[in-house]
């Protein structure tokens, strides 16, 4: 009731996805855990493995390189740890199956459902350089449960704004507020790493080199930041009204990323 007689700066409203836009983040929310822990399970069998002595690169096989892998004195591993290592193995083959299920659901999704947020997903997909993953994460997480209005809830949505303090005659930035979504806001600055690689001659690239780039590493992370924060308002203008954005074409820009 305050908010709606106008008491915008301290009260704020909060908006709620619905059950079905809810439902949809589940796909990629369990995609990610699963990976991690597949992940975890690799860099245990080769810290164990690491532990005796033994380098191994490639553990998809591992189960038929046991035999011919020695410790540093030229004796096989100890039967307990092989046991151990294939117990880990399992568990990863586990995780691997369970994640290429999922993969072929999401797959099966695009190609069947009819819902608005998944068209989305179809016209992020037309953009070079964000494959399924990207622009499955840029939708059910961001773009498809809730109406943006402006570039500015854009980029508060992302955490990524910045958060000025003034207190008396003392002013300093404080950095962005990352209180937003944390997933969105590491593909949007991974997109922009890309962006900054392949578009060299682009208005986004060249305002970056002029204004960050005879910084240090600081700079120049405080920079992609301020990239990704136009890249992903160019996105949302992307899928807004399907047309070029103000980045300079960005549409055709993207398109040459690669995928």
């Amino acid at each position: 009731m305050r908010y709606a007689h106008g008491e915008r700066d301290v009260w704020r409203v909060v908006r709620v996805p619905s059950v079905e836009a809810e439902d949809h983040r589940h796909l990629h929310r369990d995609l990610e855990t699963l990976k991690q822990e597949r992940a975890s399970t690799t860099t245990r069998m080769k810290g164990l493995l690491s532990s005796q002595g033994v380098r191994l690169t490639n553990v998809h096989k591992l189960p038929e390189q046991l035999e011919a892998l020695r410790l540093w004195d030229g004796a096989p591993l100890p039967s307990s740890l092989r046991r151990r290592l294939l117990r880990v193995y399992a568990h990863h083959q586990c995780l691997s199956e369970q994640i290429a299920a999922l993969e072929a659901e999401r797959r099966a999704l695009l190609q069947s459902a009819q819902e608005a947020s998944l068209a989305k997903v179809h016209q992020l997909r037309q953009l070079k350089g964000i494959g399924i993953n990207g622009a499955w994460l840029f939708v059910m997480a961001f773009f498809g449960w809730r109406a943006l209005k402006t570039w500015r809830e854009v980029g508060g949505l992302a955490g990524l704004t910045p958060t000025p303090y003034h207190s008396g005659a003392r002013a300093r930035e404080q950095g962005i507020t990352k209180s937003g979504k944390r997933h969105v806001r590491w593909m949007t600055t991974e997109l922009a790493w890309s962006w900054l690689r392949y578009q060299p001659e682009s208005a986004l690239s060249r305002w970056f080199r002029e204004r960050f780039g005879s910084g240090g590493k600081r700079l120049r992370r405080i920079g992609i930041v301020a990239v990704a924060r136009k890249l992903l308002i160019a996105l949302w203008r992307f899928l807004e009204t399907g047309g070029a954005s103000v980045l300079d074409g960005t549409r055709c820009a993207l398109n040459h990323l690669p995928p």
